[in-house]
């Protein structure tokens, strides 16, 4: 009954919505039919596929801090923070916008991001030498930067930046509570 539920949701989605959703509601209800549980909306083999064609792409848009700095503060550029909202909160570099990772959807991002084709530059917590609040080091295999440069591909964001390099705090242009005190 759960995935005959889901099933209508999603095939009403699919008639109001642009592109993939008509394919994604086929792929589910061929699934809802199957033994055992119903089948989620994850591709995780499309997953793996989408990151496993990226790695030669993601390597050529890693810039050092001076360059990823430099090409950020472009007009039209975006510097995406996708750490969660209490993080950004906590600091974040100077222009950065909030989009937490978890809150990715196409219509979120076309709404930060509404071309593109424009410039957007991400950065995570393991790109800070630091280790403390706000930026505490992640499991490098675990980074944000690898699922955000992911979704943001696989959304059909082309230009993106990634800072590829380990810098200070201290050596960027961070706002932090304390700072907006001063």
């Amino acid at each position: 009954m759960r995935s005959e539920i889901a099933f209508a949701s999603l095939a009403l989605f699919a008639m109001t919505a642009p592109g993939t959703a008509s394919a994604q509601a086929e792929t589910l209800q061929a699934g809802a039919g199957q033994a055992g549980v119903g089948q989620a909306g994850v591709d995780y083999a499309g997953f793996v596929e989408l990151a496993g064609e990226l790695g030669e792409y993601r390597q050529s848009r890693l810039l050092g801090w001076e360059e990823w700095d430099r090409q950020s503060r472009l007009h039209g550029a975006i510097i995406l923070d996708t750490r969660s909202a209490a993080a950004f909160a906590q600091g974040h570099i100077r222009g950065a916008v909030n989009l937490p990772f978890s809150d990715f959807t196409e219509d979120k991002l076309a709404q930060i991001i509404a071309d593109r084709q424009r410039p957007v530059f991400i950065y995570c917590n393991n790109n800070f030498a630091d280790d403390e609040p706000p930026v505490p080091l992640k499991r490098l295999e675990l980074a944000l930067n690898i699922p955000t440069f992911i979704n943001l591909y696989g959304y059909g964001y082309r230009n993106i930046a990634e800072l590829g390099e380990v810098v200070a705090l201290d050596d960027v242009d961070w706002v932090s509570p304390e700072l907006r005190a001063q």
